[in-house]
């Protein structure tokens, strides 16, 4: 149970609407971004980056935090050029969403402000020095003084480029198969990625070809669909980081074709025994559990159980131990 206890500030508030503060679609950064512009006074021009920096708010979740705002319509900006030739950035934060038409129109009647209002000293023109001497019209119809000593009015004709030859198109792989080799369920398999998981919704459509292909080679392998599906979920991440790239994300997970699985009703190969577990033997002493010990002859007791025999097992015949002793030397 939580109690709640408010007290209304006498001076230096801001009303914000429930709905702000709410936001199904913005995150704690945005919703402190978009009130800590709104709470600022009557005339501030500090930018939204600014207001991030003094916010505590980093580079990454501001930018995160700009796009949804941007998004939901509560910041639009646009470039303008104003006077001297600045290009200005203007910004237009309000508390409920606008619609671009409508934050154009507000953007039209805000002053443009710049740096300086007169104009900067390298955009003003200098003032003329005039040339030595008399102005004179520009010599036309004239002849070359000097004879170049032959005549160019004919220029030879320029020898006609060869053509180049059309490179030899390489010979399809099994690795990467024509798209016309592609089976159409291995398409049907690649446009159904994007429901498999939101973070595969962004798929670009220039990979599906590519991305049909590393499938088809999965099917040829003998592969099932659930195989596929599996494997990729496996390779998503779990932690909550979101996929940038799901298209690299699924190139890089279908670049390699692991072997088929044993196919059911089959027998399965018999597991290869390791050469280490090959050497040891299993002890035949009072042991809790089964214990292992490498034998250096005949023996079927481990050391410790030479050392110590079990006591309801009662004293071992001394030539026995010394015929043990010997055969572990």
């Amino acid at each position: 149970m939580i109690y709640r206890h408010h007290i209304a500030p006498p001076r230096a508030f801001t009303q914000f609407s429930h709905d702000l503060i709410r936001h199904p679609r913005l995150s704690s950064d945005a919703v402190r971004l978009l009130t800590w512009q709104l709470s600022l006074p009557e005339g501030a021009r500090e930018s939204l980056s600014r207001t991030a920096e003094r916010a505590r708010i980093g580079a990454c979740s501001f930018t995160r935090a700009k796009r949804q705002l941007k998004e939901e319509g509560f910041v639009h900006e646009r470039r303008v050029q104003g006077p001297g030739g600045h290009w200005v950035t203007q910004q237009l934060v309000s508390n409920v969403p606008l619609s671009d038409a409508e934050a154009a129109k507000i953007l039209a009647r805000m002053p443009v402000h710049t740096p300086s209002a007169t104009v900067p000293p390298q955009v003003t023109p200098s003032p003329r020095i005039p040339a030595a001497g008399a102005p004179t019209p520009r010599p036309t119809d004239g002849h070359p003084r000097r004879d170049p000593g032959e005549n160019t009015s004919h220029r030879p004709a320029e020898p006609e480029p060869e053509p180049k030859p059309e490179p030899e198109a390489e010979p399809q792989t099994d690795a990467a198969p024509h798209a016309a080799d592609v089976p159409e369920a291995a398409r049907a398999l690649v446009a159904a990625l994007p429901r498999l998981s939101p973070d595969l919704r962004r798929i670009p459509r220039g990979m599906y070809d590519e991305l049909a292909r590393l499938v088809s080679r999965w099917l040829a392998a003998g592969h099932t669909p659930t195989d596929m599906r599996t494997h990729i979920l496996r390779g998503l991440p779990d932690n909550g980081t979101p996929v940038h790239r799901p298209g690299g994300l699924l190139r890089y997970l279908l670049r390699d074709v692991p072997p088929s699985p044993t196919p059911s009703g089959t027998a399965p190969a018999t597991a290869r025994q390791s050469s280490r577990l090959a050497a040891l033997r299993e002890c035949e002493g009072d042991h809790v559990q089964a214990t292992l010990f490498r034998p250096t002859g005949d023996e079927n007791l481990c050391r410790r159980c030479l050392d110590s025999p079990p006591p309801h097992a009662g004293p071992l015949d001394s030539g026995a131990v010394a015929h043990q002793l010997k055969e572990q030397v």
